[in-house]
């Protein structure tokens, strides 16, 4: 058992712990809770099996060009599939439905295949990274998948992939100069299709995409309720099944898109800060781990799934305290759902994987970077 264990970083684990049990136990107060909550556990049970396996097998070889361009080119062939053979849910066509029983939605295992790739990029080239070549072949990695999950569509995901390139060249030191021009060119594309291009029916989705909460009793329903949930939740909250918004159903997507809100209701403010803490613990680890990595390679992959993390939680916290448009994007390791939850222990797994090699620092030297001075 210790030679199985050895290795597992036990403070990041820690911090998921509170994360996933307080998923579970907002589940537990729904009306469906046996079937919720049930699968809900079975699949924290598979993902953290495979988080152990994978922090066993040596994950070094993702180094090789090879397996990053099979990974992507797989990424590319299960956005294309899913398109010709996928299942609409709510009006996106974005998952493989096995029966009913079992569904997969390969855009969470495409953004780990995206960041190895994009990781794999930049670390090659962090010599002449300030080049405006550079920028422009990395932004077309992200765009063959946004495009096809645009398709989808998918606003909310080609949101975070935009957000994961813009993260990664920021950090693998691209001319901040580039960026802007890249974004201004973004902007000015949009404006240019919003004139010329957009129909009176899809500018209307755009403007209800971006401030879900001008129509309250229509697109804007779910926002609206999910306000009203985390503000009635006060400060020590309502108590473990006493969550009106979510068990009496005003509160839509309880246990996915808003499990936070629902969440928020039940455990108030105090509870909140506990969920929000232990993602900061989370994120910190992982980027410790990148600090400390052997290679360039490691060190981005970390700061992307760290960057990926992030985004996610930004735009769920945001949209459930009705700041962010409703995007339609789980909360890690805490939303209802089994294909997330996996590519986030994948993750978790490769970064522990990669720990074990990572270069040793002396004491004085991790002072210093609790300091801010390294």
């Amino acid at each position: 058992m210790r030679t199985l264990t050895r290795g597992i970083d036990w403070i990041m684990v820690s911090a998921i712990i509170p994360i996933i049990m307080g998923g579970l136990a907002t589940m537990t107060s729904f009306q469906s809770e046996a079937t919720v909550f049930g699968r809900q556990f079975l699949w924290v049970c598979i993902g953290c099996a495979v988080m152990l396996v994978i922090s066993k097998i040596d994950m070094r070889f993702l180094r090789d060009s090879r397996y990053i361009i099979i990974g992507y080119g797989l990424s590319l062939l299960l956005l294309v599939l899913v398109l010709i053979a996928g299942k609409t849910v709510k009006g996106a066509k974005s998952w493989f439905d096995f029966g009913g029983a079992f569904s997969f939605q390969p855009t969470d295992l495409v953004k780990l295949l995206v960041l190895a790739a994009l990781a794999k990029y930049f670390s090659r080239r962090h010599i002449e990274i300030a080049r405006l070549k550079h920028l422009l072949i990395s932004a077309l990695y992200v765009f063959l998948p946004v495009m096809l999950i645009l398709l989808q569509p998918d606003f909310g995901s080609a949101m975070i992939f935009i957000a994961l390139w813009l993260g990664m060249a920021l950090v693998s030191g691209m001319s901040k100069r580039h960026i802007l021009i890249a974004i201004g060119l973004g902007i000015a594309a949009f404006v240019i299709a919003w004139v010329a291009l957009f129909k009176p029916y899809q500018k209307a989705r755009i403007e209800t995409f971006i401030n879900p909460t001008a129509d309250i009793r229509g697109s804007g329903y779910n926002a609206y309720q999910s306000m009203i949930a985390v503000g009635s939740g006060g400060f020590l909250g309502k108590g473990l099944g006493y969550g009106t918004q979510s068990r009496l159903n005003y509160l839509p997507e309880y246990e996915t898109d808003f499990i936070f809100a629902a969440f928020s209701e039940e455990w108030g403010f105090i509870g909140s800060i506990v969920i929000l803490a232990s993602f900061g613990v989370l994120l910190w680890r992982i980027i410790l781990h990148g600090r400390r990595a052997a290679s360039n390679f490691e060190a981005l992959f970390c700061a992307g799934f760290a960057i990926l993390l992030t985004g996610h939680i930004i735009v769920n916290v945001g949209m459930n305290l009705g700041i962010m448009p409703v995007a339609g994007i789980p909360l890690p390791l805490m939303s209802y759902g089994g294909s997330h939850l996996l590519g986030e222990f994948i993750g978790l797994g490769i970064i522990m994987s990669m720990a074990r090699y990572e270069r040793a620092i002396h004491p004085d030297d991790l002072h210093n970077e609790f300091l801010g001075h390294a």
